[in-house]
Order: C-alpha cells, then structure tokens, then sequence
C-alpha cells in the first residue's frame, strides 16, 4: 500500500503524522517541477523533497518536459537518498499541461519515451515509475500503457480515470484486469500498482486480490482518514490532541507556507462525534497554532465528558 503523491498535501509534516498514525509501505512526495529544480527558486523546491530517515522507503515524484533536466533530476535526486523516482505523466491541472507536462504527455509518447530513458539514465540503479491515467479523452490502455510497460520501469501507477474524467466520475476499476494482462504479455516486470477513490483499507486489499494488481495507492481517502493505514477508530481526546500535533510539526516545517495550508487537514482529524461540525467551523476562522490550541480548549471545557 502507497499514499498519493499530493500537491499540497503529502507534505513532510503530513507524512510524519502517518508515521504515527499509520503508515503505508511507501511514501511518495508531493511533485516538483524538474526546471524549478534547477531555477533560481530551487531553495522551495529542494526543500519539498526534504524526508526524514523513518520514511524510508519514499519516492520523489517529478514532472516536467525536458530530458535533459529529468536526467538532472533524477542525479539530484538519486544523490538525496531517494528509494526511487515517479514521472508524473496524469496530472490534469491545465497549468502542468501548458508545460507539455503531466497528462499531456499522453498525447506525446515520443516524448514520453525520452523523459523516462533519460530518468533511467541519470538514475542509475534508482527505480523509476510512472504515474498515468487511462488515456487522455477515453480509454487508451491498447495504445498508451505499452507504450510504458516497453521502457522497462519498475512501477507503474494507473489511475482509473481519463484525463478529462479528473476527479469526478466513477473510476474504472472493472479496467485494472486489462491492465495487468497486457502486462504480462508483454512478458514485463513492471509492477502494477492501482489508485482512485479507495475508501478503505479493507477494501484496497479487496481489489488487488480480485484484480491481480501488485499494489494500491491510496489519496484523498488518507486525507480524510489520518488512521487510514493502520484502520483505528480513535476516540475524541485522541483526534483533538492528532491536530494539534500536526498543526505544531507543519508550522515549524513549513515556515514558507501560509497557516491557511493546513486547514485542508481538519475534517480528517475533527468528524464523527458531537459537534463536530460546529468545532471544525470554528477552527476554519483560526489563524494561528495558538487560536487553534484556544477553540480546542474552550471545546473540552463545554465537553466535560471527553
């Protein structure tokens, strides 16, 4: 089981806390621009891939559009003792397209092509993998995925969506069979890891078992449930003392970030007892750790029983 490479989400600070909520078997991190890598504002970048050693195994994922600098890249990277390199080849965000980047690059499998030989060469025995989608407007599988599975990566995440699909239909895991037989055939050893809309531990080892998948990365379902890897149901005294933490490691980590960052985070801690809701509303108009520690005190104060 994997968590998501998400922007602005899977941050080192959030990261840490499944550290001691619940971890995954691997880590991705948020992915970096392989030109703002090397840019003038390299610093904001190189410290997004910051890790520390208990997150082992982790992997950087990048994107971009030029060879040369994936290359760069993944020196840089495989130099920073990363457990391996992801090409991110299914972002729909229109700005990461402009950049021919993301899921443009389904549209591009020349392209394609020469960013992941170039990867692999700068990476030396660092594994590289991909994260895709199905196909860009409909379902490509037939024509793109070979496309991939022929470069010999060592991984290779498929969300089961279309690029136009982004985040809101129903995802097509009636396709990941599909998937995992056109690999085979092709006689690859790529392995074959699934994403989209997973609610549940439980129900992530469902479908691996039923599809033949290699593995199943998990996103928003993390943000919603910090206990998600490790499938606790902690009371509440628990979950208020959860967001604090986070909200201290995030503020002394992330001193470039605006505290509005962090909000993204609370509905994951503060749900599912009473008033919960009114709790959260409140939270969302705080802008600091210490109204945020002053609304959860005055909360335990109205709530004697906690």
């Amino acid at each position: 089981m994997a968590v998501a490479p998400m922007s602005g989400v899977t941050d080192e600070a959030f990261r840490l806390m499944l550290l001691k909520h619940g971890r995954p078997d691997v880590f991705w991190t948020e992915f970096v621009p392989v030109d703002g890598l090397f840019s003038k504002g390299r610093k904001i970048f190189i410290e997004t891939l910051k890790f520390k050693e208990a997150e082992h195994p982790i992997v950087a994922q990048v994107f971009g559009s030029d060879p040369e600098l994936f290359e760069k890249a993944a020196k840089m990277i495989k130099s920073m003792k990363f457990d391996g390199i992801d090409i991110n080849m299914g972002c729909p965000d229109r700005d990461v397209e402009k950049r021919r980047a993301g899921a443009a690059l389904i549209k591009n499998p020349s392209l394609a092509k020469q960013i992941i030989r170039a990867t692999r060469k700068g990476a030396g025995r660092m594994p590289v993998s991909i994260k895709t989608r199905i196909g860009y407007e409909k379902d490509q599988i037939k024509e793109w995925i070979p496309v991939l599975l022929k470069e010999n990566i060592n991984a290779l995440t498929v969300h089961f969506r279309t690029r136009n699909e982004k985040y809101k239909s129903l995802t097509h895991w009636e396709l990941a069979q599909k998937i995992v037989k056109l690999r085979n055939s092709l006689s690859s050893e790529t392995l074959i890891i699934g994403n989209g809309d997973i609610k549940s531990l439980k129900e992530a080892h469902a479908l691996a078992k039923k599809t033949g998948l290699d593995g199943i990365m998990i996103g928003r379902g993390v943000l919603e449930d910090p206990w998600f890897f490790s499938e606790n149901n902690p009371v509440i005294n628990e979950r208020l003392l959860a967001i604090m933490d986070h909200i201290k490691v995030f503020e002394r980590l992330n001193k470039s970030r605006n505290f509005n960052n962090v909000k993204k985070y609370f509905k994951g801690y503060i749900t599912g007892f009473l008033g919960a809701k009114n709790l959260r509303d409140n939270l969302m108009r705080a802008k600091s750790v210490i109204e945020v520690e002053s609304i959860i005190n005055d909360f335990k104060n109205k709530y004697k029983k906690i």
